[in-house]
């Protein structure tokens, strides 16, 4: 038996098993035992499995589940449904026209609504053309999600790099970029949306966040009342918050994960969960250690109580 089958038919067991279960308060999160105050990898043979796999985010209603995999050098966006009180095995989401050729579907963001998907992509076409990444949205029309369109300037540019996007409760979308305005080698700006899919220009969320060191993987709360990135504020390897207070964004500060940091991976991917109990994240292994995605051999995403980010609120 080929690898690939005993995956897939590993994951239809468990699926089967999951099915069997009552509905329990877990049910949101595939009926996983949740962590405490150390990390857990989540949803083992589900979510995490001997592929590398990356960034899990939920919709507003629990309802549909997301996170990237990596299949023969394509970043594939995964996706399983809860129906009639099952999460079924999850999926492949078809982003590009030819599926075949290498490309980058990652960082999914998803609307209040549940219909609208914003992600980091790299099209085949781009991706020969060795492109940096825009960013992408596919529409979820008579429950199928669509082929992705490319989110045209001012968010997209051919120039520089656009990168994580969110998209908050207006609609509005938060990400990353080297364009010029930036302070470091890459910041968060924020573009407000002007409704009928166009956005008004992205404006630099400002030097209390943004810093010469360069901003990269970002969540932001729908209600942009928090967010959470990479530590770069100070010497400790992982993510820090920043809490909004009086309309402006305070200097992030860095939080205990629960679990010592390992200097060889990677720590990327901040998000929480839709009701601001679980704070999911990923971590990488490449071989070397410093050469990226092209040497990545180990991906994986945990979870963990978000309690300890709360604390920073009142700092």
């Amino acid at each position: 038996m080929n690898k690939k089958l005993f995956l897939l038919l590993t994951i239809g067991l468990n699926f089967l098993l999951l099915s069997c279960k009552q509905t329990n308060s877990n049910q949101p999160y595939l009926n996983q035992t949740p962590p405490i105050t150390i990390p857990k990898l989540f949803a083992p043979l589900i979510v995490n499995t001997d592929s590398i796999e990356i960034n899990t985010v939920f919709n507003s209603s629990f309802t549909e589940m997301f996170f990237t995999r990596i299949i023969n050098k394509k970043f594939v966006i995964h996706h399983s449904e809860l129906i009639e009180g099952n999460w079924n095995l999850p999926k492949p989401i078809q982003m590009f026209i030819d599926q075949e050729k290498e490309s980058v579907a990652i960082d999914p963001s998803i609307s209040q609504d549940g219909n609208t998907m914003y992600f980091l992509g790299i099209s085949p076409e781009d991706h020969l053309k060795k492109s940096k990444p825009d960013i992408y949205k596919s529409q979820k029309n008579n429950g199928k999600w669509q082929l992705a369109t490319k989110v045209e300037h001012p968010i997209s540019t051919q120039e520089y790099a656009e990168s994580y996007p969110v998209v908050v409760a207006d609609g509005s979308l938060y990400f990353t970029s080297d364009r010029p305005g930036s302070l470091g080698k890459r910041d968060i700006y924020r573009a407000q949306y002007l409704g009928d899919g166009k956005f008004d220009s992205p404006i630099n969320i400002g030097p209390e966040v943004n810093s010469e060191k360069g901003e990269r993987s970002t969540y932001v709360s729908p209600d942009e009342s928090f967010l959470i990135t990479a530590n770069t504020y100070s010497n400790e390897k992982g993510f820090a918050v920043s809490f909004k207070k009086n309309g402006k964004w305070q200097r992030p500060t860095f939080f205990n994960l629960g679990e010592n940091i390992n200097e060889d991976w990677n720590y990327y991917c901040p998000y929480m969960s839709p009701d601001n109990n679980y704070f999911f994240f990923s971590k990488r292994y490449s071989s070397p250690v410093n050469s990226g995605w092209k040497g990545v051999t180990k991906g994986e995403v945990y979870w963990v109580k978000s309690n300890e980010i709360f604390k920073h609120k009142e700092k």
